[in-house]
């Protein structure tokens, strides 16, 4: 039997709603490839030489700094730039905030796709299931007296390969989302520290910053 008259006769088995849940999973499929391109074209995650510019920016060589963001691939490479060039003016940090926000929220895009499915496709497995329970026990009750086990046996198990279908496009949809998500929200995490290396340069004084917060006096009974 080739792969296609297999799958026609699990759709057979299944019913329409195996159908949908094939087609939900090749297009979480879809996007899980579109995502993984987006992520590897705009370099998230591959900072090196975006650090190094930091790095050189934090110590004061501007010129270096700006010849290694050049060499940058990453998606805030440009932003980067732009915080470097700029001049100070009021409310330049929220803008520039808003254009990570903006940045982040393109990678994100896709995401709420993957959930939907990740969480809908259990249920649309469990309602297939109550489906082929209730079509089962119809051809119980159609069949009277002469009850043959294996029709309720075959039934209930037809039933429950939804199910199992369901979860099975629903784990790895969770799985690849979470994953996606942790990505971006160290991704948020390193676009605000460049923002703010690149905003206010210069390492601060550990000793300064504590002794201007000195710890409560204790006071004894």
């Amino acid at each position: 039997m080739n792969p296609v008259d297999a799958l026609l006769g699990i759709f057979a088995l299944g019913g329409p709603v195996v159908a949908i849940l094939f087609v939900m999973s090749v297009l979480a499929f879809g996007v899980t490839l579109y995502k993984l391109w987006q992520f590897a074209v705009s370099g998230v995650g591959r900072h090196r030489v975006l650090s190094e510019a930091l790095e050189a920016w934090d110590g004061g060589d501007r010129q270096r700094a700006r010849a290694r963001l050049t060499q940058s691939r990453s998606y805030l490479a440009p932003l980067l730039g732009s915080a470097m060039d700029a001049t100070e003016q009021p409310g330049l940090e929220g803008r520039l905030d808003a254009e990570a926000g903006l940045a982040l929220a393109g990678l994100e895009r896709g995401f709420r796709f993957l959930d939907t499915v990740a969480q809908l496709a259990p249920l649309l497995g469990l309602f297939g299931t109550v489906l082929g329970m209730i079509e089962a026990f119809q051809s119980l009750q159609s069949a009277g007296s002469t009850v043959d086990p294996s029709l309720l046996a075959g039934g209930i198990w037809v039933a429950l390969m939804t199910t199992a279908v369901g979860l099975a496009v629903a784990m790895p949809t969770s799985m690849v989302l979470a994953w996606f998500e942790s990505r971006t929200a160290r991704e948020r995490v390193f676009a605000d520290k460049a923002l703010r290396t690149v905003l206010a340069p210069g390492k601060p004084d550990l000793a300064v910053v504590g002794a201007g917060n000195p710890a409560p006096a204790q006071s004894h009974a």
